[in-house]
């Protein structure tokens, strides 16, 4: 296994040039299949994991999302990167001890958001949402700093889809310290380029959670540096179960599962990454 310390070099090694893929599992299982797959990074996803749990996007605690960041770290060899909300607090000092938490989980890097939980008032004041940022950045920088930071503004996915805010925010996120920015639910090549453009040198995250007519080489063609998934693997793995559920429920047909994944082929990743009995 590679070391927690080799892991967070590799994170910001992927950073530094190119545009890589980081997908979310939601589970032991999931994750190693991604990494089996070749991929180079992941990330959890809050969303993913809270539908897993019977829970709501955003109903889980801390301690739930903590244990759950150190499981899938601990159960890869390639980075993680934790999708860890708002760092479940309000006030940056206690950003800042959630912060602490998280990087003695092993996770290679994390995302504070500006999302208060309040669909009323979705983002925190632009003072307050800055200052949470600058308490990570600090918190990262006491435990050594080898942690990568992302900044996240949630206006395009918490009904404020205001461009020149988002921009004001990343902008801001960056000047505190963030590593690379991310600002969910933008989609047009002209937003993306936008984004890009008012945080560099620094790096973009884009989320990809929609069928979409960007390609990877497109988004990379447009300087973003990572592409995440969110929680669209999972919806994805829920819809296929659903799908074929319903059908045994309502028409007594078991053809649902036509497209499932062969049990042996299944058992033989797992066996060969040694995880297998």
């Amino acid at each position: 296994m590679a070391t927690t310390a080799e892991k967070r070099a590799q994170l910001k090694r992927l950073h530094e040039s190119g545009c890589f893929l980081i997908p979310n599992p939601w589970d032991v299982g999931s994750a190693r299949y991604l990494q089996g797959m070749g991929f180079k990074a992941l990330a959890t996803t809050s969303a993913g994991f809270a539908w897993a749990r019977g829970v709501v996007d955003g109903g889980v605690t801390r301690d739930m999302a903590l244990a759950h960041i150190a499981e899938i770290s601990a159960a890869v060899d390639v980075p993680v990167n934790a999708d860890f909300e708002g760092g479940f607090a309000d006030a940056p000092e206690d950003v800042a001890e959630s912060v602490r938490l998280c990087i003695e989980t092993g996770v290679a890097g994390l995302s504070i958001e500006d999302f208060t939980g309040d669909r009323a008032n979705p983002l925190y004041d632009f003072d307050l949402a800055v200052a949470r940022m600058r308490a990570a950045r600090a918190a990262i920088d006491k435990a050594g700093g080898d942690v990568l930071l992302t900044g996240r503004t949630e206006g395009f996915i918490r009904g404020r889809p205001d461009l020149d805010e988002t921009l004001r925010r990343l902008r801001a996120f960056a000047d505190a310290g963030a590593d690379c920015l991310y600002a969910p639910g933008i989609s047009t090549r002209e937003q993306i380029a936008a984004v890009v453009q008012a945080v560099a040198p620094k790096p973009v995250n884009l989320l990809m959670g929609s069928p979409s007519e960007l390609t990877v080489k497109d988004c990379a063609d447009l300087g973003v540096r990572r592409i995440s998934l969110g929680g669209s693997l999972a919806r994805a793995a829920w819809g296929g179960f659903i799908r074929a559920a319903r059908q045994i429920m309502e028409a007594g047909s078991f053809n649902g599962f036509a497209d499932a994944a062969p049990g042996a082929e299944l058992n033989k990743l797992f066996h060969q990454m040694g995880r297998g009995v």
